[in-house]
């Protein structure tokens, strides 16, 4: 169950959205590799505008994966017109896919 989240809107510099994209696409490997946030996802808003939208089970997961996000959000603050703008979410209602067990997990008796 999710209950608590991050909305990130970040402004590419001119000539930088490619450079933006890449990487939000490219960070989706990285946090698949996380038991935390159990939804992430990179949005376009517009033309240099771009957005990443994470959701965590418990306030302690997303304080946990706060300065992980910053720190990867420093390294990439070249590509950005402004300071990303960080907002804490409630999550109220979702639906999300149904953890399904992995192959390794069934056995057959």
């Amino acid at each position: 169950m999710v209950t608590v989240g991050w909305l990130i809107r970040l402004e590419a510099k001119p000539g930088q959205e490619a450079d933006v994209e890449h990487s939000l696409k490219a960070g989706l490997a990285r946090i698949r590799e996380l038991p935390e946030p159990i939804a992430w996802i990179a949005i376009r808003l517009g033309p240099s505008t771009f957005g990443i939208f994470e959701a965590y089970s418990d306030e302690e997961a997303r304080q946990t994966l706060l300065a992980v996000g910053s720190a990867l959000l420093a390294k990439k603050a070249s590509l950005f017109a402004r300071p990303p703008l960080i907002e804490k979410v409630d999550i109220l209602a979702a639906k999300l896919p149904e953890e399904r067990p992995r192959a390794e997990d069934n056995t057959s008796s």
